[in-house]
């Protein structure tokens, strides 16, 4: 059976440089970069100038059968609003791309103002580098509220990466009770391997609240390919708010360092644990209609040389 596949939670940037709890994170060649004191192989080795472009990527959509991505940011990146705002405008019908504001200085009510006014369609917040030992920013403070209820006002989506387990969970139960109409998409599928986890995944009851993958093939990276405990998990969030809250999301491209990028979804799609009517939906029409993709490209599969 062949599936419409979306990316739910990937990374662009033209250059990566940032500062996150006082250290630096900037490229150096061959995809390595310096991260939090360490070298770390950031990329594949072959992007070798350090830029993980729009269309390296649509290389690999294409390749993977991949229709549309959401771009989501991370502030280990560093802020790529200008650049993400061209691949959005150059590539209408294949990326969604999330704007970025920075919630650990004060002030971030007006560049959310200024991102939307733009025509970013979403807002990234990464909650859980909100929390360090020097300071907490509190989804639920009067800035961060104002943000919440103008992007409702707005119908801007919110994509948000909590903290481990549940220790951000009561304040995105208020946050949705406050603002009911607002769209939340919750990337990392909860942090599945960490305790609780299955407190992010019942935020998801709600109307408006969706999870996301971003990231599950490096929380079971220890398992590996073809990940069944992984498949579990999906299976498991999905007894508790149904299959149809759920997206598939590949955190491309720090995942492709250890897989495919095709192997990344491939998982799912030859697993006997789900049904066909089961990886529709999380592989790209859950997705398709929350994101409201529209004109979505449809891809031949290309047979390998190996094949």
């Amino acid at each position: 059976m062949e599936f419409t596949i979306i990316d739910a939670h990937s990374h662009l940037w033209l250059k990566q440089e940032a500062i996150v709890d006082g250290h630096k994170i900037h490229a150096l060649n061959n995809g390595k970069s310096m991260f939090m004191g360490e070298i770390r192989q950031m990329l594949p080795p072959f992007i070798t100038d350090g830029q993980n472009t729009a269309e390296i990527f649509l290389s690999n959509m294409d390749y993977a059968q991949v229709s549309a991505a959401v771009v989501t940011q991370e502030y280990i990146d560093g802020d790529q609003n200008d650049y993400l705002l061209q691949v959005q405008q150059k590539y209408p019908h294949r990326f969604l791309c999330c704007g970025l504001i920075d919630a650990r200085k004060d002030g971030f009510f007006e560049h959310a103002k200024s991102l939307i006014g733009l025509g970013f369609k979403a807002i990234k917040i990464p909650a859980a580098r909100l929390i360090t030992p020097k300071k907490r920013t509190w989804l639920t403070c009067d800035e961060m509220m104002r943000v919440f209820k103008l992007m409702e006002s707005k119908d801007i989506i919110l994509s948000i990466d909590l903290a481990d387990g549940d220790s951000q969970v009561q304040e995105m139960k208020e946050v949705i009770a406050e603002c009911p109409r607002l769209r939340i998409a919750i990337g990392h599928f909860g942090m599945v391997t960490t305790p609780h986890w299955q407190e992010q995944i019942k935020l998801a009851r709600e109307e408006n609240v969706m999870i996301e993958s971003g990231g599950i093939t490096w929380l079971f990276h220890h398992e590996f390919y073809p990940y069944n405990k992984a498949v579990y998990a999906i299976k498991e969030a999905a007894s508790l708010v149904g299959i149809e809250k759920l997206m598939w999301g590949s955190d491309y491209p720090r995942t492709i360092t250890a897989i495919t990028y095709r192997m990344s979804y491939d998982f799912i799609s030859k697993s006997s644990l789900l049904e066909d009517g089961e990886k529709s939906l999380f592989l790209g029409l859950n997705a398709k209609r929350f994101y409201r993709f529209a004109e979505l490209i449809n891809l031949p599969y290309i047979k390998n040389m190996s094949e």
